[in-house]
């Protein structure tokens, strides 16, 4: 699906290969533009990543959230 479409494309770009061990959506408001919070645990090397995002766009709120948990990949790989 999209959310896939848009890891998978990330991945492309950062020219890594992530494995995404868990998705999970919830409504932090109410209402039509009700805010999503996404959270989402990536596995790489054998450690597992947590990442959260939120938007009023389900997809978007993903991305931010694969990056988030990617970017804290990133980190920990540039201090060893």
């Amino acid at each position: 699906g999209p959310v896939d479409a848009v890891c998978n494309s990330i991945d492309s770009i950062i020219n890594e290969n992530i494995t995404l061990t868990e998705f999970a959506v919830s409504s932090v408001t109410e209402g039509i533009d009700a805010l999503g919070e996404v959270t989402i645990r990536i596995e790489k090397e054998g450690t597992i990543y947590t990442g959260q995002g939120s938007d009023t766009d389900i997809i978007v709120a993903s991305a931010k959230a694969y990056v988030n948990a990617i970017n804290r990949y990133l980190i920990i790989q540039s201090s060893n």
